[in-house]
């Protein structure tokens, strides 16, 4: 059996007419707008007056007088983490990585980059039964039950606010001026 030639516009319009319908089953791309700008280096570093292991030594201490768990502490970088719990079943973790490059040639300026991340979790809870199978009679259903709880992450976002990291390095700062008197006091007294 031969089948008839179909004339070349009703081949393009049965071609797309297929194309569009398959375009219509396709779950639509959301878009978002562009999330970073570029703009301001002034929000997340700093320059400090000392080399790059004392900048990250006086981070790390910022970070732990805060009650900050170090995950990670080098000459070049610190990593610390903190959880918070404002609601019962809500839950949020603070991680702040802060990296010292020196700007120097001689190391005696540093730069401080530091990023907050934070992470929101929600209590999930999940029920289980329990059910009995009878060969002659079927299963049966029994009232036990059990709850799985489980933290989700709902969410997560880099820190913008100019506000926390001005006081993250004001007191940077403050454990570099304590480290320069520790040092200045330890120091052998000048002749006179």
């Amino acid at each position: 059996m031969k089948l008839p030639r179909l004339p070349a516009n009703v081949l393009a319009g049965l071609g797309l007419g297929l194309s569009l319908l398959l375009a219509g089953c396709a779950a639509p791309v959301k878009q978002f707008p562009l999330q970073e700008q570029f703009s301001s280096t002034a929000t997340y570093s700093r320059l400090f007056d000392a080399t790059a292991a004392q900048t990250c030594e006086a981070a790390r201490r910022a970070l732990l007088s805060q009650g900050y768990i170090i995950n990670t502490a080098r000459e070049d970088l610190v990593d610390g983490h903190k959880s918070f719990q404002p609601e019962p079943e809500a839950h949020l973790q603070m991680s702040i990585r802060v990296v010292c490059a020196p700007e120097t040639s001689d190391n005696s300026v540093s730069l401080g980059f530091v990023t907050a991340l934070q992470d929101s979790y929600t209590l999930k809870k999940s029920n289980n039964s329990a059910s009995l199978g009878v060969g002659a009679i079927g299963s049966v259903s029994l009232p036990f039950s059990s709850s799985n709880d489980a933290l989700v992450k709902v969410g997560s976002q880099t820190i913008t606010a100019d506000a926390f990291y001005d006081r993250f390095f004001d007191l940077v700062k403050r454990y570099l001026v304590m480290d320069d008197s520790a040092d200045m006091a330890n120091s052998p007294a000048s002749p006179r």
